[in-house]
């Protein structure tokens, strides 16, 4: 497997830099200079860091290759035109940076106060740009370690929780190799640092849970900032996840988890106030915490594709907002349903729904079995995904969007998904056994000699 991961490694490298000489390059210096320290990290995970290398690797060379094509074909505006958003005042970033003031209005225009959403992916372009210059294939190819690296996670994440290898690797290998994981984290769009912050905050909070270490605490804290950088109010849900998490308790109370829990609590109050987290979260409540602002962030959503859905709700009151949950729902977690496929961008999820709609019965069972067996363990999980699941039921208005912000959940749907599975699996196999031993019983007994 090593020696085909490293052969398709090198096909696919000479294929760029035939196919795209200009940005080929750069690009593909970005993300060796950002895999090579990925793959050093997951190398010291233990006795499964050999199937972890290569689902990584595997996961880094799908994302590239469709990433190469998005960008050859020109598909940046077909399925996702923020990146030329985040192209345009990334550089312009870049620019202010190297000294070019004039270039400083461009910038504000999108920051704007404190109270904006997503300047971090303007941090990130420049970033990357400061290096491969502006190159937008490089931000890709950054983005695809980030996508890739997701999938290690998830698993580190499930293993944590089950001990059960099966379920770790059914939810690694749909993280890795989902479509709609890959399309989005293979493009200059922040859902796929977005989806890998949230797979680190997870994480972090686990391993705290056990252990209280510094490592873990930046780990936390850093993933925290992304996401504000990113999504302000992911990163509040998370917050609010993680301190639930601490508050109930992820294990058996005891004198020693109850101190370490308070530890956690205070030590990320205290950094998050340092880094002026409070004034920036009073600011952003005061913009957008309100059910007005979510109506017309819904509308917005609506009149920006033909896709829209539930145009007669009004989310301005409590119930409006309420009544819309269970409509919003289903198309949160179900669309694009098949009358809808007017279009080829909404077409080519036929395939993947159609594995998602099968899968969803293995996920209410997995989730039934985590609730009633593992509840302390998954809080964090449980509490995060589930806010999320109904913020979102609630103000998705289209039904492009709900399938692109879905993404931020999938990962931890598989890994409910994936113990539904081994729970069947399971079953069959004991059912399977059973059947063996009733039938040896009863050679056995046919052979005894009659008295």
């Amino acid at each position: 497997m090593n020696a085909l991961l490293t052969a398709l490694a090198l096909l696919l490298s000479a294929a760029i830099l035939f196919i795209v000489p200009a940005a080929g390059g750069s690009a593909l210096v970005v993300c060796i200079l950002f895999a090579v320290p990925a793959g050093l990290f997951i190398s010291r995970t233990g006795s499964d860091k050999n199937f972890l290398l290569q689902l990584f690797f595997g996961a880094l060379l799908v994302r590239i290759a469709v990433g190469t094509t998005i960008y050859f074909l020109n598909l940046q505006e077909f399925f996702g035109g923020d990146a030329y958003t985040y192209d345009i005042f990334g550089n312009a970033l870049l620019k202010v940076w190297q000294g070019d003031k004039s270039y400083n209005y461009l910038v504000n225009m999108f920051v704007g106060s404190a109270a904006g959403s997503g300047w971090g992916m303007l941090y990130m372009v420049a970033s990357v740009y400061g290096i491969a210059g502006r190159n937008m294939l490089a931000v890709q190819f950054f983005n695809s370690v980030l996508g890739a690296a997701t999938a290690p996670v998830i698993f580190l994440c499930a293993q944590h929780i089950y001990r059960n290898h099966r379920v770790s690797r059914i939810a690694a290998l749909a993280a890795a190799f989902y479509p709609s994981l890959v399309l989005w984290s293979s493009q200059g769009l922040k859902d796929g640092p977005i989806v890998f912050c949230l797979a680190i905050s997870i994480l972090a909070t686990l391993h705290l849970s056990e252990k209280v270490t510094i490592s873990s605490l930046l780990m936390l804290l850093g993933a925290l900032l992304a996401l504000l950088s990113l999504r302000f109010y992911i990163f509040y849900m998370m917050v609010a996840a993680n301190v639930g998490a601490f508050l109930i308790g992820m294990r058996q109370a005891s004198a020693r988890s109850i101190a370490q829990q308070f530890v956690v609590i205070l030590t990320l109050g205290l950094a998050l106030t340092y880094l002026g987290v409070l004034r920036t979260a009073g600011l952003q409540f005061e913009t957008y915490g309100n059910l007005e602002m979510l109506q017309n962030s819904r509308l917005d959503l609506q009149q920006t594709a033909n896709s829209g859905f539930g145009k007669d709700v009004d989310l301005s009151t409590t119930s409006g907002a309420l009544s819309t949950i269970p409509s919003g729902l289903a198309y949160l977690l179900f669309a694009p349903f098949p009358w809808q496929l007017g279009s080829l961008r909404q077409s080519i999820t036929l395939p993947e729904m159609v594995i998602w709609w099968v899968s969803f019965p293995l996920l209410v069972l997995g989730l039934w079995f985590t609730i009633k067996y593992r509840l302390r363990q998954t809080l964090p999980i449980l509490i995060f995904t589930i806010m999320l699941t109904l913020a979102y039921s609630m103000f998705q208005g289209n039904v492009g969007t709900a399938y692109r912000q879905r993404s931020q959940l999938l990962v931890f749907y598989f890994i409910f998904a994936g113990v539904g599975y081994v729970i069947l699996k399971e079953r069959r196999e004991d059912r399977r056994q059973q059947a063996l031993i009733s039938k040896r019983s009863a050679m056995l007994a046919g052979r005894r000699p009659v008295s």
